[in-house]
């Protein structure tokens, strides 16, 4: 129970260890590394951070769905409907963090969770970045890189647009971790689309477009009520079967980590973690 919500309430752990270099999540500029004092509809909340010579603490908002690839995974593909819904939560979300310069770059499934009632939060910020202009970091997950990130051309917000696009033909044909079989249909796309190769071109991109609005004007779009969908007015096509507070039952079990081999790390290198 969270003296901050009343409520079961999730503590994620990292071992604060030195040898290994610092994630970028945890060492990002405030904007991406904390929730802003609204909390966003789009991400779990962020309540507390602490640590201490083992560990770094984050008390987080406990989302009770599960992750969107596991349904995705049962059914093989969503309907129409479904695909759109989810695409235009995600579309409201990808807009509110590039209306706070932030860049998510790793739009995936498995990042993906579902509320109790069915709505999206994005999570997992770990390749998250406060972005001005360019950055020329190679990272996020093979399947849904854009050209720019692997041609090292330098990239901004063009990639979160890319990776939807991916996302897109992912939920709809069903072709799931086949990058060959992705990149064939989406070859012929047109200029203008989400997933066009040259980022000057793709829906959003440019910072001399309209951003999120080049992406809702697409005819696909055309029946979705985008002032519903920031205030979660839409009815999600699938509601999580949740039992009670505290239910995990919607989230895959993994082994649990031997914390007692987590080493101590020195005052100096905690100074690494000081404002956490």
């Amino acid at each position: 129970m969270s003296f901050y919500t009343r409520s079961l309430t999730p503590v994620r752990t990292c071992a604060s260890c030195p040898s290994r270099p610092v994630p970028s999540h945890l060492s990002a500029p405030a904007p991406v590394r904390t929730s802003p004092a609204r909390p966003s509809p789009c991400r779990p909340h962020r309540f507390w951070t602490s640590h201490d010579e083992r560990f770094l603490y984050m008390l987080m908002e406990f989302v009770p769905g599960g992750e969107l690839f596991s349904y995705l995974r049962a059914r093989g593909r969503f309907a129409s409907n479904a695909g759109l819904f989810y695409s235009a939560e995600i579309i409201c979300a990808i807009e509110y963090l590039h209306s706070k310069e932030i860049v998510y770059r790793d739009l995936k499934p498995e990042n993906i969770l579902l509320d109790r009632d069915g709505h999206i939060k994005l999570t997992d910020f770990g390749f998250a970045k406060k972005l001005v202009d360019r950055t020329w970091t190679l990272c996020g997950t093979p399947e849904y890189l854009a050209p720019e990130v692997i041609q090292s051309k330098g990239h901004g917000r063009g990639v979160d647009w890319w990776a939807l696009g991916i996302l897109i033909f992912e939920m709809l044909s069903g072709t799931s971790r086949k990058p060959r079989l992705v990149w064939e249909g989406l070859r012929e796309a047109d200029r203008g689309s989400r997933c066009h190769h040259d980022e000057m071109t793709r829906s959003g991109a440019c910072a001399t477009q309209n951003g999120a609005d080049d992406v809702k004007r697409h005819r696909w779009f055309r029946a979705v009520d985008w002032e519903a969908v920031p205030q979660r007015r839409l009815k999600p096509p699938i509601v999580p079967k949740v039992c009670g507070e505290g239910d995990t039952s919607n989230f895959e079990a993994y082994p649990e980590n031997d914390w007692n081999t987590a080493p101590a790390v020195s005052p100096k290198d905690l100074e690494v973690f000081k404002n956490f």
